[in-house]
């Protein structure tokens, strides 16, 4: 006994794809270019207002409590404490910590580790490490602040 089995092909054959059209490709790619782009330059403008631990961008002066600087304390054994003011005394430091008990008592500052600027006339805390000086009474490399 004989099945009449119809016979399929192995092969079956498909619709050639329409090919797309170039200019809707090249539309799609240039906006997908412009997109990255965009959040490209977003991402780097975020990243920049970000806080960071080692001085290299705005910390936002006026938060309590935030430390800038190195982290380690073994290099920076000197600490002083005092109100940041711009100006250093005959050629030493640019800046200058105002403490109780006049002029006499003033820390000039120096550092190229911290942006010193970001904390004028705010109380701070500054470690660092005393220098020789001609005229200033302290003088000192700061390499660590705090806003307090």
């Amino acid at each position: 006994m004989e099945k009449n089995i119809p016979e399929t092909p192995v092969m079956h054959s498909f619709k050639e794809a329409e090919p797309m059209s170039s200019s809707l490709s090249m539309k799609n790619s240039i906006i997908v270019l412009v997109v990255i782009a965009f959040l490209g330059v977003g991402t780097g403008f975020v990243l920049s207002k970000v806080t960071s631990s080692n001085g290299g961008s705005a910390i936002g002066p006026g938060i309590k409590g935030k430390t800038v600087g190195s982290g380690d304390i073994k290099i920076f054994k000197d600490a002083a404490e005092g109100v940041l003011k711009e100006g250093g005394i005959e050629g030493e430091g640019q800046y200058h910590l105002v403490r109780p008990g006049g002029d006499s008592q003033n820390v000039y500052l120096t550092s190229s580790l911290v942006d010193l600027s970001q904390f004028m006339n705010k109380k701070i805390k500054v470690w660092g490490e005393t220098q020789k000086a001609q005229h200033a009474g302290w003088l000192m490399d700061v390499g660590r602040v705090e806003i307090l």
